[in-house]
């Protein structure tokens, strides 16, 4: 069955000229890849793949000309070029056929025909073009029978899917990426080839693998991908600690919730409020300890006493191995390690105090630190959901009562390092910060007010107590 697509491609204009430049040429070219599969899913793309069959770069160059367009980027190693136009990104590319080395996802690359391009692209969904050629402007080419895939929501690969990911396995992790994105299924043959190969990832970058990873996690349900990363087993290879979360142990009548899902419905939960990638990435790690501090207790049950304190002690190793950025590791400890401390603070006898020092440690990430406490509720009984929600609130309300009398948003002592060496006639030394600490405690048990004057006035109460105690 053929179709023609020119009623959706007609209002983006360069496609046209496009084509008359193709005409010239005696070339000819096609949108192919993404901007296809997203357009027969009412998805709106913004980058779109010309092929050419013939030279890519050359022929970008010389429509770039056409159009005006002064900056052309061209990737000689890739034999690709591109450039922005109006509202569009546009890359352009010649026809190629690969073949590959098994020490390297790497290909050696020939010039070839459309065939041989669609033929090494890695599921089917991605192997549709459009023809911009003049005699037949907008037919689809639907080799792979991809279309029924499209509307069975189904990820298969074009060719043997164990050769598909034998010449490159980071398509392992693309499968779970794109059934994460477009909420698809992935059809049993690719999951099984998937988990025989998952070991030939390791000739993959790092950097690559966590790319993908981080594109999982930031679509729309990213429990869909990571269920399929723990399914073929690929989350052994790609974030051990994450699949070491799955498991029920029981006791007599005593069980917890198996780890792994409980966290799968967190990440998805707070997905469905936020797009920070970060935030998203501490909620899958929060309970990332748990299974090293499992304990059974008798009367009790199961217990995982210290499990945030040691999670985030865990991250500096997970960042470094991952390659992740360290400017966001602070961010993801800090959540990881004050997740249980909000509603720790629902009892009415509170202190003041003690909002404080959650106020103070959580700093400018309060905000997400509740998102993150509201989204780890996972119960299926909605009056225990409803009782915690109400629960968050009441910490909140204490929150925002403590922030409007103390001004606590950006604390730390009024009075400064350099005023206490003044006063004390001390020079820089561990004996100032000392000093500074004890005006902060007092600050934060309510001894004193956060301004300057009562913090000067309790540097002159405390000094001679600290200056005697000097060796």
């Amino acid at each position: 069955m053929q179709i023609n697509l020119e009623n959706k491609i007609t209002q983006i204009q360069l496609l046209h000229k496009i084509s008359q430049l193709a005409k010239e040429r005696n070339e000819k070219v096609f949108l192919v890849g993404g901007f296809v599969r997203d357009l027969l899913l009412n998805r709106i793309g913004d980058e779109l793949d010309i092929l050419i069959v013939g030279d890519g770069p050359q022929f970008a160059e010389q429509l770039a000309k056409q159009i005006g367009i002064k900056t052309v980027t061209v990737y000689k190693n890739f034999g690709t070029a591109q450039f922005k136009y109006e509202n569009y990104t546009y890359e352009f590319v010649g026809a190629r056929k690969e073949s590959y080395s098994r020490a390297s996802r790497n290909p050696i690359v020939e010039k070839g025909t459309l065939d041989d391009d669609i033929n090494r692209r890695d599921f089917t969904i991605n192997t549709l073009a459009i023809s911009l050629n003049a005699e037949d402007f907008g037919l689809l080419y639907d080799k792979f029978n991809s279309l029924d895939d499209i509307r069975n929501q189904i990820i298969k690969t074009p060719l043997d899917p164990y050769k598909t990911f034998d010449d490159d396995p980071l398509r392992i992790l693309r499968a779970f990426r794109f059934a994460s994105q477009l909420q698809f299924e992935i059809d049993e043959s690719v999951l099984e080839a998937a988990e025989k190969m998952a070991e030939r990832l390791k000739i993959v970058a790092q950097e690559r693998i966590t790319d993908e990873f981080l594109k999982i996690l930031s679509s729309a349900k990213p429990s869909i991908g990571l269920k399929y990363l723990q399914k073929t087993k690929v989350m052994n290879i790609v974030f051990p600690e994450i699949a070491n979360l799955e498991g029920v142990e029981q006791r007599k009548d005593f069980h917890h919730k198996d780890v792994f899902y409980h966290t799968l419905i967190v990440v998805d939960n707070i997905s469905a409020i936020t797009d920070n990638i970060w935030l998203r990435f501490a909620a899958l790690v929060h309970d990332i300890a748990k299974p090293q501090t499992k304990k059974f207790i008798e009367g009790i049950g199961w217990t995982f006493h210290g499990h945030e304190e040691i999670g985030a002690r865990m991250m500096k190793e997970i960042f470094n191995r991952m390659k992740l950025p360290h400017s966001k590791l602070p961010y993801v400890e800090k959540l990881v390690k004050l997740h249980l401390r909000p509603i720790a603070l629902v009892d009415d006898q509170v202190t003041d105090s003690a909002i404080r020092r959650l106020i103070v440690a959580a700093g400018d990430d309060l905000d997400d630190l509740i998102k993150l406490c509201r989204a780890d509720i996972t119960s299926k009984n909605q009056s225990k959901v409803n009782k915690y929600l109400e629960n968050y609130e009441k910490v909140m309300n204490k929150v925002h009562e403590v922030l409007e009398k103390d001004k606590l948003r950006a604390f730390q002592s009024p009075v400064r390092g350099d005023v206490i060496m003044q006063v004390c006639n001390l020079k820089p030394s561990k004996k100032v910060g000392e000093i500074k600490s004890a005006i902060e405690e007092a600050i934060l048990e309510g001894k004193i007010a956060n301004n300057f004057d009562e913090a000067y006035n309790y540097l002159l109460k405390i000094k001679d107590k600290f200056l005697s105690s000097e060796s």
